[in-house]
C-alpha cells in the first residue's frame, strides 16, 4: 500500500517546503486539486514548480478538469511534464460539475462528459505522435509512452467509472471505505467488460487534519468553505480525520479493499502537517 499527500489550497508558495518534506519521507505522491473560480494555484503550473524541487515522488492533478482546456494544449503540457519529470506525472481527470468553472471556461456544462471523451480520444492520438489533422502536424513533444501519462479518472457517475475500462489507467475514489468498496468492485467489472489485461490502479482520497485544535478547527473551516456549494459540506467536514488512529485503520480499511494507494488530502495550513502525518503511518 502506497501513501500520498493531497496539497493544501492557502498558499501557494508554502507548497514548495510541503513538496521538499514529502519528497525526503515516506510519501509516494503529491497531489493537487483544480478549479477556475476559486483561489487556488493552477495544478499543471504548481506540481511543474513542485517537481522542479523534488527528485522521487510522483506529481499528480486530482483531478483536473480537463472540459475546461484546450486538449491540444493539454496534450502539449502533460507530455512536456511527463518528460522532464522522468515519467512522475500523474494525469487524474474528471469532468467537474460546477456551473461557474464552465461559464468561466466558456464551456458547456451539460455537455462536459461527452467532452471529456472527446479529448481524450485526441490526446491519446497526438500523444501517439499522429498529426492533428490533414492540415495540421502532429504536436510535441512526444511523452515516455505512446499512450502518454498514466491517467485516473475521478468521479461517482456510471459513465465515470465506465471511463476506467475503456481507456485504461485507474480510478481515483473521493469516498470513505464503507462505499468505496462499491465503487472499486463496478471499476474492476468495467476493466475486464473491456478486456483489459491486468487490473486497474485504484487510489482512494481521504480528507485529514492534524494537530493542536485550533488547526483542526481551522482546517475544518477551510474544507466547508471549499464544499459550500455542495449539499454534502457537513458531511465532508465530519469525515475528517483527526488522529493518527483513524488514519491506520483507514489504510488498513482500504488495503483490505484492494487499494493500491491512499491519498491524505490536507486541509490543514501548516508545513508540520506532512511530518505528522508521516509519524502516524503504520
Amino acid at each position: 500500500m502506497h501513501v500520498g499527500l493531497g496539497l493544501p489550497i492557502s498558499d501557494p508558495a508554502a507548497l514548495l517546503d510541503w513538496a521538499r518534506r514529502a519528497d525526503a519521507g515516506p510519501f509516494r505522491t503529491l497531489g493537487l486539486l483544480d478549479r477556475l473560480v476559486y483561489d487556488n494555484p493552477e495544478p499543471l503550473i504548481a506540481l511543474a514548480t513542485l517537481a522542479g524541487a523534488t527528485s522521487r515522488v510522483k506529481v499528480q492533478t486530482e483531478v483536473l478538469l480537463a472540459p475546461l482546456r484546450d486538449p491540444v494544449l493539454l496534450a502539449k503540457q502533460a507530455a512536456t511534464l511527463d518528460r522532464m519529470t522522468g515519467g512522475r506525472l500523474v494525469l487524474g481527470l474528471g469532468v467537474g460539475g460546477r456551473a461557474d468553472d464552465h461559464l468561466a471556461s466558456g464551456t458547456d456544462l451539460r455537455t462536459r462528459g461527452r467532452r471529456l471523451d472527446e479529448q481524450l480520444a485526441l490526446l491519446r492520438r497526438l500523444w501517439a505522435g499522429e498529426a492533428y489533422s490533414d492540415e495540421c502536424g502532429p504536436i510535441g513533444p512526444a511523452p515516455l509512452r505512446p499512450e502518454g501519462p498514466e491517467i485516473l479518472f475521478g468521479g461517482f457517475q456510471p459513465a465515470a467509472l465506465e471511463r476506467v475500462g475503456r481507456w485504461g489507467g485507474g480510478f481515483l475514489a473521493a469516498a470513505p471505505p464503507s462505499w468505496a468498496g462499491n465503487l472499486f468492485d463496478t471499476v474492476r467489472r468495467s476493466w475486464t467488460d473491456h478486456g483489459r489485461s491486468g487490473e486497474p490502479r485504484i487510489v482512494a482520497q481521504v480528507n485529514v487534519a492534524l494537530g493542536p485544535d485550533h488547526v483542526i478547527e481551522d482546517a475544518r473551516a477551510s474544507m466547508g468553505a471549499y464544499y459550500a456549494f455542495s449539499d454534502y459540506a457537513e458531511g465532508f467536514v465530519a469525515g475528517m480525520l483527526t488522529t493518527p488512529a483513524q488514519i491506520r485503520a483507514t489504510i488498513a480499511e482500504f488495503g483490505d479493499l484492494g487499494a493500491d494507494e491512499v491519498m491524505f488530502y490536507c486541509y490543514g495550513r501548516d508545513a508540520d502537517q506532512v511530518d505528522r502525518l508521516a509519524d502516524a503511518l503504520p
